[in-house]
């Protein structure tokens, strides 16, 4: 018998995980994929947002900034790369100053004290590469970005670490009440008994609700497309760069992520299923609107697009509740900002299982401490790395020639308490195919020494053979912008 059951490990089950490992209770994270941060944690815009942008009438615009504070701390902790470098929401027309004065006020409404309006001439000597037909600007100086897959990766390793049990490749197919708590069944008939139950099931939170007859909201998945250029292309802007909002979403982007490329995206389109492909007439679109941010942007640079699948609930705002059914804890409809407002969320659930008197006392050997897998340094000079890249197995061997990962950082990355198990699973700890050649050269090399760890084959292309998702390429898409450009 479990305290506490928690369906699914992306950035919210994995916060509130480690937020229960620091107290003597028996919790378990179940997740339907082969690893932790595979639905929305693993793609999304990765950027950690000042608090202004959602309603102070909304929970989730109470949550945005009280989340977003905790981010210095769980970084020096966890250290997964959080960086502040400021965002500024873009106004190109002088009747939108009135929108900018609305989003400043509902800002200060959810308690955030970072924020300023800023003039054309402020805002050029902040970003000379803006698009100078700019006329206002709304500044935050605290928000930032991160890496939200390496995040709840390191949320996952410290909670496990400190006693909670991960069991991947478990979907919960069903949940029943019972005069102790809840009895959960897996896709296997297997049985788990937990007295309490949390549902961060992502685009399927309704339907676990549904498992216990909560249905009164349905989760629609929204999807959004991004263009990503290479490491060191980030260094056209300084801060992230939002266009007006829109009902939709917060608009095209143009941000640096954590390791220095730039991330334009996402648009924003409602579907009856899941689909994670990208579309060339959607990139065009996205790319040609991050123009009008900048007109510095190089599509030669590009090396992936991808898809990201936001959980809108039908209540357009977070639902985070204990349930009529006693013991059984609601996170769903955890779209933007969602990954900010995470350890927030994760503080609220635990206030919530203390009013249902799940009994809480701290346990004295919790350590809050995970080592980095990685840290960002600079790249070496591709001469200088030869050798390395050339020499028979060893530590020091470097697998990856992109972005310099060596041999010994794939397999401490492979025995930190969770089981890697494919390629991708490595490049989201390692950043061992993140680079100009998206693992051309290196994915072999990594099952390599997968296969030297786990004793069994692997099959370097698994994940994209198989995943039946269709990615526009570099030459499809640098082809398709020249053929369609303005």
């Amino acid at each position: 018998m479990y305290d506490v059951a928690i369906i699914g490990a992306g950035i919210i089950g994995t916060s509130i995980a480690r937020a229960l490992s620091r107290y003597k209770l028996s919790v378990v994270v179940f997740d339907k994929e082969d690893d932790v941060s595979m639905g929305a944690t693993k793609a999304n815009s990765a950027i950690v947002h000042g608090g202004f942008a959602e309603s102070h009438t909304k929970v989730k615009g109470g949550l945005c900034y009280k989340g977003r504070k905790q981010f210095d701390q769980l970084n020096e902790e966890l250290n997964f790369g959080f960086e502040k470098i400021g965002s500024l929401v873009l106004a190109f027309e002088e009747e939108q100053l009135a929108k900018l004065q609305e989003l400043y006020e509902n800002g200060l409404a959810n308690g955030v004290d970072d924020l300023e309006i800023l003039n054309h001439d402020q805002i050029m000597a902040m970003e000379p590469n803006v698009n100078p037909a700019v006329k206002y600007a709304l500044y935050c100086k605290g928000a930032g970005i991160c890496s939200p897959y390496e995040m709840a990766i390191a949320l996952a390793e410290n909670a496990v670490a400190n006693g909670v049990k991960l069991l991947l490749n478990t979907e919960i197919t069903s949940i029943q009440k019972n005069t102790d708590g809840f009895s959960l069944t897996d896709q296997n008939g297997q049985q788990y008994q937990s007295h309490y139950v949390i549902n961060a099931g992502g685009v399927s939170s309704d339907a676990v609700s549904k498992m216990v007859g909560v249905d009164y909201f349905t989760i629609t998945p929204r999807t959004g497309e991004y263009i990503l250029m290479v490491r060191g292309s980030a260094s056209i802007i300084n801060t992230v760069l939002f266009q007006m909002p829109t009902k939709m979403g917060k608009g095209i982007l143009v941000t640096p992520t954590y390791f220095g490329n730039l991330l334009i995206g996402p648009d924003a389109v409602n579907e009856d299923t899941v689909d994670k492909s990208t579309h060339a007439e959607r990139l065009l679109k996205i790319f040609n609107e991050a123009k009008h941010t900048t007109d510095k942007l190089n599509i030669k640079q590009f090396i992936r697009s991808f898809t990201g699948v936001r959980a809108v609930s039908s209540t357009d705002d977070f639902i985070i509740e204990a349930t009529p059914v006693t013991g059984f804890i609601n996170c769903a409809g955890i779209q933007s900002p969602g990954l900010t407002s995470s350890p927030a969320i994760a503080e609220m659930v635990l206030g919530l299982l203390k009013e249902l008197n799940c009994p809480f006392e701290e346990d004295p050997s919790f350590n809050p401490y995970r080592a980095p897998i990685i840290t960002r340094t600079e790249l070496k000079p591709v001469k200088e790395i030869q050798p390395l890249v050339d020499m028979a197995s060893s530590p020091e061997r470097i697998i990856c020639r992109c972005e310099q990962v060596n041999e010994a950082t794939i397999i401490d990355a492979m025995n930190r308490g969770i089981p890697v198990t494919t390629v991708d699973g490595i490049k989201r700890r390692t950043r061992a195919g993140c680079g100009w050649c998206q693992g051309t050269f290196c994915r072999p090399r990594v099952a390599e020494v997968m296969e030297k760890v786990l004793g069994h084959v692997i099959d370097a292309g698994f994940d994209v053979e198989h995943s039946g998702v269709n990615r526009v390429g570099k030459n499809e898409i640098v082809d398709y912008i020249k053929k369609h450009s303005d």
